[in-house]
């Protein structure tokens, strides 16, 4: 059984997200449907536990106690992401990750080592720009809205020769993403690596990304479609445990 309140002060925390982490009242009633006086009230709440701020413009933005939530959340889902990372590599035979986006940038934050000799590193932790990674690209597929933003803000340097550094190739890129359910990596963050990712969904969105990564000829002899299959079907029972909702899309 769900709390109305409990329901709805999430409502207002996620339309706050949904505009950038900063909005009016105005734009937090349109987007939950929810009275003035009821968003004012959630509101004085949030703000009393640090969870929301005021902006000198009257306007409201997410507060400095979800950075410590969200550390802590992130760290957990690294740890549940293990086994379902385990059976990537056991599929593919390469290294798997999980990463997720914050503000312009990937950052990888956990991952299960491929068993062989020559295997791909990303550091937990590391922290990448996303138009030149096959991860990258999943997540800003999964949020058109913001793509371009993205990448004018970052300039979509040129990592390798293989770099997509076009907005409009770009977004190309990405409406083929959304068709086929996964991306590729062809060399375009690092030379000879080649990299296959798939998203992880939470309800209606796009949260995370999963890969397996290796060198770009064993990549290559795998059937890329039977591997994006079996992957979607790893990350969408990873979906499934971050939330009841999860799996949609």
């Amino acid at each position: 059984m769900s709390v109305q309140s409990v329901e709805r002060a999430l409502d207002v925390l996620e339309a706050l997200a949904e505009h950038g982490g900063e909005a009016g009242l105005s734009e937090i009633a349109a987007r939950t449907g929810l009275p003035y006086g009821t968003i004012h009230r959630l509101l004085q709440t949030l703000l009393a536990r640090g969870y929301v701020r005021q902006e000198s413009d009257r306007r409201y933005a997410l507060g400095g106690g979800l950075v410590r939530l969200g550390g802590i959340a992130e760290s957990m889902v690294g740890v549940w992401a293990q086994p379902y990372l385990t059976k990537m590599v056991e599929l593919s035979g390469e290294t798997a990750n999980l990463a997720v986006l914050e503000g312009d940038f990937v950052v990888y934050v956990a991952q299960v080592p491929s068993p062989r000799r020559l295997r791909m590193f990303a550091e937990v932790g590391r922290r990448v720009l996303p138009h030149s990674t096959a991860v990258g690209k999943v997540l800003l597929a999964g949020r058109p809205a913001d793509a371009v933003a993205v990448f004018e803000r970052t300039g979509m340097p040129r990592r390798t020769p293989n770099t997509i550094t076009d907005i409009s190739a770009m977004l190309a890129e990405l409406n083929l993403v959304r068709t086929r359910g996964y991306a590729m990596d062809l060399g375009e963050e690092e030379l000879g690596v080649h990299c296959l990712a798939v998203p992880v969904w939470d309800g209606a969105r796009v949260v995370a990304a999963m890969s397996v990564s290796g060198p770009a000829e064993r990549i290559d002899a795998l059937d890329r479609d039977e591997l994006a299959e079996g992957l979607r079907k790893i990350a969408l029972d990873f979906g499934n445990e971050l939330g009841p909702a999860a799996g949609a899309g």
